[in-house]
């Protein structure tokens, strides 16, 4: 009995490094690509750049866990506004307002890997949640009053206010969900190519006051729900 005891034991010493050589129980990545703005939130800002850096705790060959940090870069195109001398003047000159979206992203999620580490060409989808802190910079050169609602701006006047009122920075920490997946190449250090799908509710933009002429405003709050994609390319190991 001693003997076919150590013989297994021989046998699961001899299999352990094998099977450890099957994944690496942490590896790490990071990578830079571009972001394209879909449904609404397209109509408020542009394409812009993201980089990223995560951690993935495999639990085997397969399956894993991904933790990471994505910062997302977005201008938005400049808005010509018409601008008074007064919040009751009419309306005599023309105005400009710049903006920036930039997003600091944290999501947690579970990554099954098609193919095993040893294979040249792989793929993998993953899902999960996170928390997204929105950032709105707005700007301008110009002095008057305006009215204006763009609840991706975070702001919403039907009335018209200061160009003073509107220009600023503006945050909100959300919630949301990304799901999408990626090509592999290479062996000990895998380059790819990934996609996601991501997915935010925000709060609800309730304009300042109600102006029954006015065609900028939400009849009972403007949604800042988004949606975005960023495309990818970077390095893991």
């Amino acid at each position: 009995m001693r003997k076919v005891l150590t013989a297994l034991f021989g046998i699961l010493l001899a299999a352990g490094p094998a099977v450890a050589q099957d994944y690496k129980p942490v590896g790490v990545n990071f990578g830079f690509g571009w972001t394209f703005p879909t449904t609404d939130l397209k109509n408020s800002f542009d394409a812009g750049w993201n980089g990223t850096v995560g951690v993935t705790f495999n639990f085997n060959e397969h399956l894993g866990f991904l933790a990471d940090y994505t910062y997302n870069r977005m201008n938005g195109p400049s808005k010509q506004l018409l601008l008074s001398a007064t919040p009751v003047a009419a309306a005599a000159t023309n105005g400009l307002l710049e903006s920036n979206h930039q997003m600091h992203v944290g999501t947690f999620d579970l990554v099954y890997n098609v193919h095993s580490r040893q294979h040249p060409i792989g793929g993998y989808v993953l899902g999960g949640g996170g928390i997204y802190h929105r950032i709105v910079q707005i700007t301008s050169p110009s002095v008057g009053y305006t009215t204006i609602c763009d609840p991706y701006w975070y702001v919403c006047y039907p009335t018209a206010v200061s160009i003073d009122t509107i220009i600023g920075d503006r945050s909100s920490n959300d919630f949301g969900i990304n799901f999408g997946g990626g090509v592999t190449f290479g062996h000990e250090v895998k380059f790819y190519v990934e996609s996601r799908y991501h997915y935010v509710w925000g709060p609800e933009i309730t304009p300042t006051t109600v102006n029954p002429l006015s065609t900028t405003q939400c009849s009972s709050g403007c949604t800042t729900n988004a949606a975005y994609f960023p495309l990818t390319f970077g390095a893991r190991w």
